[in-house]
């Protein structure tokens, strides 16, 4: 009588052995699934791999004192200074830089949204093709790219023997970051497809496209700067005009700038002792900048042979006459 109720016990477990499989399996599909979240964090994990090594602040900041400093260098050069003598600030870099980011910004970033859109459409019906349709298409993508980075190479050594030579400063960074760029998409997609190709070979196209981006950024911030320069050279009228004292006459070498001799000015003019100090003054003048203990002026009427003036604040005086508004507010 014992044995028929034990078997009678161990029925039920049994089929509760057999069903747990099969409660089990729910808990598998949450995993799937979790997993294929993971699997889109791509560029989420790259952020965290680089800001482990740069913060984005200190990286932010780095590149806006960059694409400053190379437009406000340009904007000198044009007037004959070297804007390493003028002493400016790194912070005073920084904010001469967004008027020269924001065209190249506002490009990269319509430019990546509409990548990620083409990227997500592309890659799943490549996922849908046979291997051997999906394969021809990241081999044309690829050749595509290798053709750029061939054409970029050529115009770069060929770009000094060009007749305009600043165009070609432009269009290489551009074949160079363009073609790389598709290099990489295309490495990264057979990947994806099963074929042995090395992550390095994919980092390595990413890090040229990058510097290629990087360069034409610069070249279009020079551009900027030397823009810039020509708009303020065409109208001086927005800077401060200057009248400047001089102790020695002056060689300006324009015939905007005039000067009066200071004689007779006797103690106004000059020390104590009734001796002159200042003998000559100059008109027609204008602020363009000043630092490092010197003023740099330029004359009302800009022209290539036309220099400018470096004088230093302790043998001069200085009178400045700042213009109102030409168009005020009215009532």
């Amino acid at each position: 009588m014992a044995r028929p109720a034990t078997r009678k016990r161990k029925d039920p477990s049994a089929v509760s052995d057999a069903a747990q499989p099969h409660d089990a399996a729910p808990d598998v599909a949450p995993v799937a699934d979790a997993s294929e979240p993971a699997a889109g964090l791509g560029f989420e994990k790259w952020m965290g791999f680089l800001s482990g090594f740069v913060a984005p602040l200190t990286l932010v900041t780095a590149l806006l004192f960059y694409f400053g400093y190379v437009s406000t260098r340009e904007f000198f050069l044009y007037f004959g200074i070297d804007v390493d003598l003028i002493g400016l600030s790194s912070q005073e870099f920084v904010m001469r830089s967004p008027g020269a980011l924001f065209i190249p910004v506002m490009i990269l970033l319509l430019l990546s949204a509409g990548l990620i859109v083409g990227h997500r459409m592309l890659r799943r019906r490549l996922l849908a093709r046979e291997t051997a349709a999906a394969g021809r298409v990241v081999a044309v993508i690829a050749w595509t790219g290798i053709a750029l980075v061939l054409a970029g190479l050529l115009v770069a050594f060929l770009g000094p023997v060009l007749a305009d030579g600043g165009v070609a400063q432009l269009i290489t960074p551009v074949l160079l970051a363009v073609g790389a760029g598709l290099c990489a998409y295309a490495a990264s997609t057979a990947r994806a497809l099963g074929a042995a190709i090395s992550r390095a070979v994919v980092v390595l196209l990413v890090l040229v496209m990058v510097a290629g981006t990087f360069w034409a950024t610069a070249t279009l911030a020079q551009w900027w700067g030397r823009g810039q320069a020509r708009a303020v050279a065409s109208d001086f009228t927005v800077l401060p005009a200057v009248v400047l004292d001089t102790r020695e006459r002056l060689a300006p070498g324009n015939d905007a700038i005039t000067f009066q001799e200071l004689d007779g000015g006797g103690a106004a003019e000059g020390d104590a002792a009734g001796e002159p100090t200042y003998a000559f003054r100059y008109f027609g003048l204008r602020l363009l900048a000043q630092g490092d203990g010197r003023l740099y002026l330029v004359p009302d009427q800009w022209s290539p042979d036309a220099s400018t003036i470096v004088v230093p604040y302790d043998d001069v005086r200085v009178r400045f006459r700042f213009v109102p508004d030409a168009d005020p507010p009215t009532g």
